[in-house]
């Protein structure tokens, strides 16, 4: 039995590792993705088959944008070329921006193995020198002989709009780039060189130059492209750790489940296991100690016999206080409610407890606030937690002590049982542990007083279980107030003219109705 309990003390120590390890693994990735965010200065990864999309993309959406701009060069150009040469380039850049188009297409299309391929970079490469091939060829269409300068300036405004335009479809690939922009560039360039004015030299200059700031502008395209996408990956990588994590997380929950499930079956199975012999225990060991059948002549036998009835007493205390919180947090725990008067209860627990409290000269004060209804309750339920708050009190109240009791209104219409007692109190870092199951406080520890540390576990989930409140208020030296309340939709035929008394400030003589001391 031993080997085995060691055995699963070993099996449940390496899950809490690997569980931590998966944890401190999770926060790495998660901080390690969270400071890639904030980080856009690392070096970008290439992102190829993600900056090819966007390309195809951007030339799909501009599908109609392209031919309405060449529509609107061609129409202003009939006032300085002759409208053949105008409609024939028209036909050439409608060509060479469809075959884009379709590209683009076959493109999205495409499988995801063939996209990776190098083929397509070259297929918009030379696409992209076509295409802006076929707008330089406008540079170059001849022009009328009476043109004016205002033609020049109508190319070198064009230039700029196709190249900016261009720079945005081209961005995320710096080749195609180049090949659409130019050769539209060196073609106006040429051209204004072949004249001496120095108004074309100018015009030149700015050619190469808007050429530079485009490529530059191209450039920080690509990186905010690159930048994008980075934070995307980053993101799908983050949103597949969280997933991976809430898997986790629900496979921890279901063997929680799972566990608990077993933990509820076997406590039911050991209840009725144990519980059997011992009414045996307690029945012949009572019958002995009470010397039933006969006088034991040796006292140390009799004494023997009290010390196993005391100890099968506390054995079966913990088996139901086990099994109780037990039922409780599996859900199973029913409550059979009905109208009682909670004084009447508080009264009842208080003469069950008066053998207690006088064996150690402790008085009882029992206060009352007049014309309390009745309360729809477990009558059962508000017994154990009663029964549980007063022996606690009672337990850690010293000799010649005193435990005040009350009953009254809250100010939103329920009703509350405080018991307060004079104590040596809980100091303000160990009240976590006191309200945990199987938690006790170090003065507990240091008496050695009996308990399980779960009369308060099981305080709050029955009221819980009634939708009410629970507050433990503690000082070291000034005593232990704990106060339970209902709520007011649980008050019967509530009485609005109840005068309400706040339980944390009233003193042991006020409204004292009862005094059981000894």
């Amino acid at each position: 039995m031993g080997s085995l309990a060691s055995e699963n003390g070993e099996d449940k120590l390496s899950i809490n590792e690997d569980r931590a390890m998966r944890r401190r693994e999770m926060a790495r990735t998660m901080k390690n993705v969270r400071s890639r965010l904030g980080a856009p200065e690392n070096n970008h990864t290439t992102f190829d088959l993600e900056r090819q999309h966007l390309f195809a993309d951007t030339r799909i959406n501009a599908a109609y944008a392209v031919p309405l701009l060449a529509l609107i060069v061609a129409a202003i150009s009939i006032l300085w070329v002759s409208p053949l040469y105008i409609g024939a380039w028209f036909a050439v850049i409608l060509c060479t921006h469809f075959l884009m188009v379709v590209t683009s297409h076959s493109y999205e299309k495409a499988p995801s193995d063939q996209k990776a391929r190098i083929y397509w970079r070259r297929r918009f490469a030379v696409g992209d020198l076509l295409y802006g091939c076929s707008w330089a060829g406008f540079f170059l269409l001849p022009r009328a002989p009476e043109a004016s300068d205002g033609f020049v300036i109508f190319h070198f405004a064009t230039l700029l709009i196709v190249v900016a335009m261009n720079t945005m479809q081209s961005a995320t690939l710096p080749k195609c780039l180049l090949a659409s922009t130019l050769p539209m560039t060196l073609v106006v360039t040429g051209s204004f060189l072949r004249n001496v004015d120095p108004i074309h030299y100018t015009l030149a200059a700015m050619a190469i130059g808007a050429q530079g700031f485009f490529f530059i502008l191209g450039n920080q395209l690509l990186k905010n492209a690159n930048t994008m996408l980075e934070y995307r990956a980053d993101k799908d990588h983050l949103i597949v750790e969280l997933e991976t994590a809430n898997a986790l997380s629900d496979e921890a929950r279901r063997r929680a489940e799972a566990a608990n499930t077993a933990k509820s079956r076997f406590l039911a199975t050991m209840s009725h296991e144990l519980r059997t012999p011992l009414n045996a225990i307690l029945g012949f060991s009572e019958i002995m100690k009470d010397e039933v059948l006969g006088k034991m002549h040796n006292k140390n036998y009799r004494s023997y016999a009290e010390d196993i009835h005391g100890s099968g007493q506390h054995l079966l205390n913990l088996i139901n206080e086990i099994l109780d919180l037990s039922r409780i947090e599996a859900g199973r725990h029913e409550l059979h409610e009905e109208p009682l008067f909670l004084d009447d209860v508080v009264e009842e627990c208080g003469t069950m407890m008066k053998v207690r409290s006088k064996a150690k000269s402790i008085s009882l004060f029992h206060t009352l606030e007049p014309g309390l209804p009745k309360v729809w309750a477990d009558e059962r339920a508000i017994r154990q937690v009663v029964l549980n708050l007063l022996s606690n009190a009672v337990k850690f109240t010293p000799v010649g002590g005193e435990v005040l009791v009350k009953v009254g209104p809250t100010s939103d219409g329920g009703q509350y049982v405080s018991i307060k007692d004079n104590g040596p109190g809980i100091p303000e870092d160990e009240i976590p542990t006191v309200l945990e199951a199987f938690g006790q406080g170090s003065h507990a520890i240091k008496t050695a007083e009996p308990g399980t540390g779960l009369g308060l576990s099981i305080v709050q989930a029955l009221i819980n279980m009634h939708d009410g409140d629970f507050s433990l208020k503690s000082k070291p030296g000034e005593g232990t107030e704990v106060i339970v309340s209902l709520p007011r939709a649980r008050v019967m035929n509530y009485a609005p003219d109840v005068v309400w008394v706040d339980p944390s400030k009233n003193s042991p003589d006020d409204h004292r109705r009862k005094s059981n001391s000894a």
